[in-house]
This record gives C-alpha cells, structure tokens and sequence, in this order.
C-alpha cells in the first residue's frame, strides 16, 4: 500500500509518494507558491485540477461508514485475532473476555462491513478477515500506532 509523506523543501510544501518499490519520486508542484498566495485570489485553473482529485460523495460516504465501524475497540480486538488464526465464535469470546452473544453481534457488523467471512464446518462456524486487504490495513495501522509510540515526545 503505497505511503504518503510531507516534506518542506525550500518554502515550498509537497507532498512526496512513497511506495514499497522506491524510496523516494518526483514531488509534486505546489498548488499554491507561498510567495505568490494573498490568501484572497485563487488560480481557478489550479483549483480545477486538485478539486477533480476529491472523492466522489458516494465513495466518501462508503468510507466514512467503512472507517466508523472499524471505531470500536472490541471489534479491533476481534480483527487483531482473526488476522492470525481462523476462529469459531467461542474461541473469539473466551479470548477476547466477551460473551458470545457480543461477539456474534460484532461480527455480524464485521460482515455486513465486509471485513470478516465465515465457513461452516458441521456445526461449527469459523471466521477469518475477508482477505489481504483487510490484513494488510489492519498492519500498517498496527505499524503507524508503533511509529508514532517510538517518535512521539
């Protein structure tokens, strides 16, 4: 998943992509040079171009939802354990300290969100995350909360 970075190089604020392959591209242009902006007039031109970059209505409104069921500390607790080992509903409640009832109702928010997906096995019914994307966001944010830990204070 491709990482973003703010650099200040000379004045001028840009934002640098990262990605896995290469450390470092080319920055982006300022929109708006600093020495150049009254704060008052805007380059409608330039204007244009960064506001086709805004997500549509329908698609902010899916991740709003998205993120906002990923904004509850139990449900975290669930994916933290579903992103290393597949489990039945039981397992997950005597992990997690939870009754199974709560931890149904969980991951029933979970698949609704399409987070979560489940196997039957006899009379068992076993869970997992959906699949890599939502392990692999469930790690960066894991390694994110590290870095700030280590560079904070």
């Amino acid at each position: 998943m491709p990482k973003s970075a703010i650099a200040k190089q000379k004045n001028k604020l840009t934002v640098t992509k990262i990605s896995p392959e290469t450390e470092h591209t080319a920055a982006d242009t300022p929109i708006c040079e600093p020495e150049v902006c009254d704060g008052k007039n805007s380059d409608d031109e330039a204007i244009a171009k960064i506001q086709a970059q805004i997500l549509s209505q329908e698609k902010a409104q899916r991740m709003a939802e998205f993120l906002g069921g990923l904004g509850d500390a139990n449900r975290l607790k669930i994916i933290s354990l579903l992103a290393n080992h597949e489990l039945c509903v039981h397992d997950i409640a005597a992990a997690v300290g939870m009754s199974e009832s709560a931890v149904s109702h969980q991951l029933r928010i979970l698949r609704t969100l399409r987070l979560v997906s489940y196997r039957k096995h006899k009379r068992k019914v076993y869970y997992q995350l959906l699949d890599h994307h939502i392990l692999e966001l469930y790690r960066v944010v894991c390694e994110h909360l590290d870095e700030v830990e280590l560079n904070c204070c």
